[in-house]
């Protein structure tokens, strides 16, 4: 009989200590449930055109913006782009700065220095600014975004994992293969790599929120996609055509809570998802 209470009680610290992380990959599965059934959730077209600045209603839920555009629609439909940049961002920010780490945190000498002095150069150069200054020369688009973005997001990646790289090669079983004449590819992608899934997965979530955090900067400024909207772009238009002055807070508001709310399901995921494993083993 007491069993049962035991297993419960045990499994209270577990599941009070990984709340955040479930409620976090909760809102992520929402959004992109949301990106996924956008053609069903609404039955305009992100370019359909109906009378303009309607207030919310039965029909448009969010109202219409200055030409017509259904709110409600270029919010659904602008969950696709937002996460289809930052996904794809932090995919080449965590893959980058993995595999920079590996090389730097095993090999050291002059293969360490090297990445090292890129490294802080990198880290020395104000990200947003030579972001903004890359989108304006690039082609726009949505991999051009993703690329600039990538390109000033990856040191962080970098310097962490490195040193848990350098902490995992001076490990007793990693010398051991060393002196056995283990091929270093090996011993990167069989002993080590696996021992930073943990770091890459926290890195990669947090790498997701940095990136629609940028996008919807870059969006707000006018540097965002073309011919789609994100987030950003709505918030953009929504400012530029004074709908803060005119108190349509119908149009406005929505894209500040989507970012926000979906910055925030990746860091706690990014965050607290350690916590699960840590939990799990216990």
């Amino acid at each position: 009989m007491n069993k049962p209470k035991e297993l419960t009680a045990a499994r209270r610290p577990y599941m009070r200590m990984n709340a955040p992380m479930l409620a976090g990959s909760f809102i992520i599965l929402f959004f992109i449930a949301v990106a996924i059934l956008a053609p069903v959730l609404t039955p305009y077209g992100p370019d359909d055109m109906m009378f303009a600045y309607q207030p919310p209603s039965r029909e448009h839920l969010l109202g219409t913006n200055d030409v017509g555009q259904d709110i409600f629609t270029e919010m659904v439909y602008g969950t696709r782009v937002s996460l289809y940049i930052g996904i794809f961002a932090a995919f080449i920010v965590t893959g980058v700065g993995t595999v920079l780490a590996l090389l730097s945190g095993y090999f050291g000498g002059k293969t360490d220095k090297v990445i090292t002095a890129v490294t802080n150069v990198a880290m020395a150069v104000p990200g947003l600014p030579l972001t903004v200054l890359l989108v304006a020369y690039l082609n726009p688009g949505k991999w051009s975004l993703i690329i600039a973005i990538s390109i000033t997001s990856w040191t962080g990646t970098t310097r962490i994992l490195r040193s848990r790289v350098m902490q995992l090669s001076q490990m007793p079983f990693v010398k051991i293969e060393k002196a056995m004449g283990v091929h270093p590819a090996v011993i990167l992608f069989k002993h080590i790599l696996p021992n930073t899934r943990d770091i890459i997965l926290t890195r990669g979530a947090l790498s997701v929120s940095g990136a629609m955090m940028t996008e919807a900067s870059l969006s707000f400024l006018g540097l965002g996609t073309f011919g789609e909207k994100s987030w950003g772009g709505v918030l953009h238009y929504a400012f530029f055509r004074n709908s803060i002055m005119k108190n349509q807070v119908w149009w406005y508001v929505p894209p500040i809570v989507c970012i926000s709310v979906a910055v925030l399901g990746f860091m706690l995921v990014g965050y607290y998802g350690k916590m699960k494993r840590v939990g799990a083993k216990s």
